[in-house]
């Protein structure tokens, strides 16, 4: 079956690495599919011209039903959808948006949610006939760097400290966009670096939006123990996370943080801005810390500090619930499945 796969593909985010990851999964059943960037087409007939090309497309899947799903609307072929995150938590309050959101659902033959919350949210807020949303956590696989120094990727970070033995890094791992909020604890950050040098925030991420990354880069020359990483490989990436005291996520809005679960993976304490998808994922005072202010995220780092007896449980639940409930292999299975659903489907339009 050739199938089309529509995301959005900036490079090095979360969104990019989950679609290629499941593209791998459809063609490693035989299929072909070919995946393209939501930011190639402006309206839905730009894609049913694709798609008629000979030789055709048989049927499509799409990552976000607004932003992608809403350009499968002219198709005659069957299509599938797996929600982002924001599509259900954010864009459903603009009620256009949340129009066109229902009109893709229904014409779906199927979508998927990364949790049973995700999905108890989008039948609440969405019409959808029958339960046709399945659930399946994102499968998560991590690769360290062989050829990783710390040291170097802390100078060209900007940390001029000689005692960079003894620093305790924060790493916030995000693209630089509004909904990720990576200035939520600047403030708050420098001025507890300021009662102990050793401690440090570091933000590394793909610099999504031009105004936010020119606010973040002036936060970052003026505030002391707050610093702005080059993204980095997902390798390298994985390297550094390995390496720091603690992953950081702060976001306003998330479907499923894939950088957190790559920090259970690599038993990383993760300390996690309290919002329905980060607690979806981490228990608090088990699988890692939530916070709900920066204030209380000062607190929770000081108790990650201060009790090694909890760094070492959160640590290893971390690392048990990754393993449990985000097999890549089970992941592969539900999609291939899933596109199996779209190729009968094919033969009974």
């Amino acid at each position: 079956m050739k199938l089309l796969f529509l995301a959005c593909l900036s490079p090095k985010t979360g969104n990019y690495t989950t679609a290629e990851r499941i593209r791998s999964h459809i063609e490693s059943a035989g299929h072909s599919c070919e995946l393209r960037d939501v930011a190639d087409f402006h309206s839905p007939s730009d894609v049913a011209h694709l798609v008629s090309q000979n030789p055709p497309f048989e049927g499509a899947l799409a990552i976000h039903l607004f932003k992608a799903g809403r350009l499968l609307l002219d198709l005659r072929l069957p299509f599938g959808v797996i929600f982002g995150g924001t599509d259900i938590n954010e864009d459903v309050k603009d009620e256009q948006k949340r129009v066109v959101m229902e009109q893709v659902l229904l014409k779906a033959r199927f979508a998927v949610a990364f949790t049973e919350k995700l999905k108890e949210e989008a039948e609440f807020v969405l019409v959808s006939p029958d339960s046709k949303i399945y659930v399946q956590p994102q499968g998560i696989q991590t690769e360290v760097a062989e050829q990783f120094c710390w040291t170097e990727f802390l100078r060209s970070s900007g940390v001029r400290t000689e005692c960079l033995d003894e620093l305790r890094v924060f790493l916030l791992v995000c693209g630089l966009r509004r909904i990720k909020d990576p200035l939520y604890l600047a403030d708050v950050f420098s001025e507890w670096h300021s009662k102990n040098l050793h401690n440090i925030l570091i933000i590394i991420g793909p610099k999504v939006d031009p105004a936010l990354t020119a606010e973040v880069e002036a936060v970052v020359k003026r505030a002391t123990g707050v610093f702005l990483a080059q993204e980095r490989s997902q390798q390298e990436l994985h390297a550094a996370m390995k390496r720091c005291y603690a992953v950081v996520n702060s976001s306003v809005s998330e479907g499923m943080s894939a950088a957190i679960l790559e920090a259970m993976d690599l038993r990383v304490p993760v300390l996690a801005r309290n919002i329905p998808g980060n607690a979806a994922v981490v228990k608090h005072g088990v699988t890692g810390l939530l916070f709900s202010s920066p204030q209380e995220f000062v607190h929770q780092s000081q108790r990650l500090l201060s009790d090694q007896e909890l760094r070492e449980r959160v640590v290893r639940s971390g690392k048990l619930y990754v393993e449990e409930h985000h097999s890549v292999k089970q992941e592969r299975e539900t999609y291939q499945r899933l596109v199996d659903k779209l190729h009968k489907a094919q033969f009974l339009a």
